[in-house]
């Protein structure tokens, strides 16, 4: 049990970190014996730190650790104790690789026959999929996209800016359309940018819907394109964008 003259402490170590109550009547070794369930470092292989504040770090060691106090040094509450191990980094034990770690996996027949599961949940909801207006819902989705496309005037061969115009970008409309393999529905539009910073070739998922150089195509969705008089920046143009940004 904690008493008046216990004093919290932020234990930290390689692979943990907490807070514990500390006594300064406890030796050192005790301090280490004690540390050694929390932070999986053998008491002889512990190096102890004090660390307070802004304050350099105070070695806390001693010839003789079976007899040196902690109330030799300024404990203060919500300091930190620093724990290194040092035995070499092939003698330690990696708590953090989990993947010799034998995984418990779930088939989908399994989950779905569950009665209490987020799916269950979903289907008594009649929510997304389960939903029987689903379909008419993403349909609506996809129209409103193209009608958005159409709106803006968005055509294969038009010059464009991106959207915010703190983009700067600029390119030129290569594509409209569905693009199924990227998630999510309704219409895309696939730009080939001036310069290489795009993300693809015109490629996603292995399908080429445009080609263009690496990385400079792109696909947006309507909202962040505006076709127009946009002529490729000069250096001189770009020159003046950085003056009036600084």
């Amino acid at each position: 049990m904690a008493t008046a003259a216990d004093i919290p402490l932020l234990v930290v170590s390689e692979n943990s970190s907490s807070e514990r109550r500390v006594s300064p009547s406890w030796t050192i070794a005790q301090l280490k014996n004690r540390l050694e369930p929390v932070t999986g470092v053998p008491a002889t292989c512990q190096k102890l730190s004090l660390k307070i504040g802004s304050q350099p770090a105070q070695p806390i060691e001693s010839a003789n650790e079976d007899a040196t106090l902690l109330s030799a040094w300024p404990l203060q509450a919500y300091a930190e104790i620093k724990i290194t191990d040092t035995r070499p980094p092939g003698a330690r034990p990696n708590y953090t690789d989990t993947s010799a770690v034998e995984k418990y996996t779930m088939s989908a027949d399994t989950y779905e026959a569950l009665p209490n599961s987020v799916l269950a949940w979903k289907k008594s909801q009649k929510l997304g999929r389960f939903d029987p207006n689903a379909p008419e819902i993403e349909q609506t989705k996809i129209d409103a996209s193209f009608k958005e496309i159409e709106d803006r005037g968005i055509k294969p061969s038009l010059r464009c800016r991106l959207l915010p115009s703190t983009d700067h970008r600029r390119g030129s409309v290569a594509f409209v359309g569905a693009v199924p393999e990227i998630p999510g529905v309704g219409a895309w539009v696939g730009v080939v940018l001036d310069e290489p910073t795009g993300k693809n070739d015109g490629s996603v998922g292995g399908k080429k819907y445009f080609s263009c150089a690496a990385n400079c195509g792109v696909f947006l969705r309507a909202e962040r394109v505006e076709v127009g008089d946009f002529p490729e920046l000069g250096l001189e143009d770009e020159l003046e964008d950085e003056d009036e940004e600084f």
